[in-house]
């Protein structure tokens, strides 16, 4: 639960704010215009196998990537980002070819390999077989965002997440939300991913440079949280014990400027995210 005390934090920040300056240091969607061996902050760089897959597909160029810690994984959450981002790694679309997350990675069974991991459910935390997946969903859609690909469909999760800000985020649940993209680079595409530790990569490789990417957002709207009392027997007399510090809720709105190397700047609107609030759990003893 630790981990969604962290998302306390982002409803504190400016109205408006851009780019990955408010990112937290252990989330960083970036940019590269570096080749497959330039990039030492990826835990595969220098692998031989991954450098060969990648001449193969002669997809030289890092074209942006992302990596973030998850914070205080709960159940097999850790478990699940880790095979299904080891399913997704060698991934290979064509030009035009859509990428479609449950197509790929689902669905997200016992009878797949996947464990009980925690799943939002309006303002609760529920276990979930394949909980935690959504990570590998944010990570894409922050990697495809600054590759400039077409987004195809992304759903907002009902919380806030400690992994990205409020508007970056995207959940899926099979049979109902997908995170899907298009291919519109004209040439293949590779993406790679992989985990060490608590700490997930995701990458994407091409033959050209992207357009310089820019993410903006502006709070549109806040819930303040509140309060719900339960009476703990077991509690000491006159004390309060808090399970869940709860989180304001936010509605953000989105989007991108893309500037071209020819200096031409293009918008992007990307919608609106709406967040709902969580309540403070409290727990009391004996008066």
């Amino acid at each position: 639960m630790a981990g969604l005390l962290l998302a306390l934090t982002w409803i504190s920040w400016p109205k408006v704010w851009q780019g990955t300056f408010f990112l937290p240091s252990s989330t960083v969607p970036r940019q590269t215009e570096e080749g497959i061996s330039g990039d030492k902050a990826l835990p595969w760089a220098g692998d031989p196998r991954v450098q060969e897959f990648l001449q193969r597909h002669n997809t030289p160029i890092l074209m942006a990537y992302y990596h973030a810690r998850l914070p205080d994984p709960i159940l097999w959450e850790s478990y699940n980002v880790t095979l299904a981002a080891k399913r997704l790694a060698g991934t290979v679309l064509q030009p035009g070819e859509i990428f479609s997350q449950n197509k790929l990675l689902g669905p997200y069974t016992k009878a797949r390999g996947y464990r009980d991991g925690p799943m939002f459910s309006g303002n609760k935390i529920v276990p979930s077989e394949g909980g935690g997946v959504c990570k590998i969903a944010s990570g894409l859609y922050n990697a495809a965002i600054l590759a400039n690909l077409e987004i195809i469909e992304r759903h907002p999760h009902s919380l806030t997440v400690p992994y990205v800000p409020p508007g970056q985020d995207a959940t899926v649940a099979y049979g109902f939300y997908d995170f899907r993209f298009r291919n519109n680079t004209g040439a293949p595409l590779v993406i790679w991913a992989d985990t060490v530790g608590d700490t997930l990569y995701i990458a994407f490789y091409g033959r050209q440079k992207p357009p310089k990417v820019t993410w903006h957002h502006e709070v549109l709207e806040r819930v303040k949280t509140w309060t719900e009392y339960t009476y703990n027997p077991s509690l000491p007399p006159g004390t309060q014990k808090v399970i869940f510090p709860g989180q304001d809720g936010i509605t953000v709105h989105s989007w991108i400027t893309i500037e071209y190397p020819d200096g031409k700047i293009v918008r992007k609107d990307l919608g609106i995210s709406r967040y709902q609030a969580s309540p403070r759990l409290v727990e009391r003893g004996p008066a």
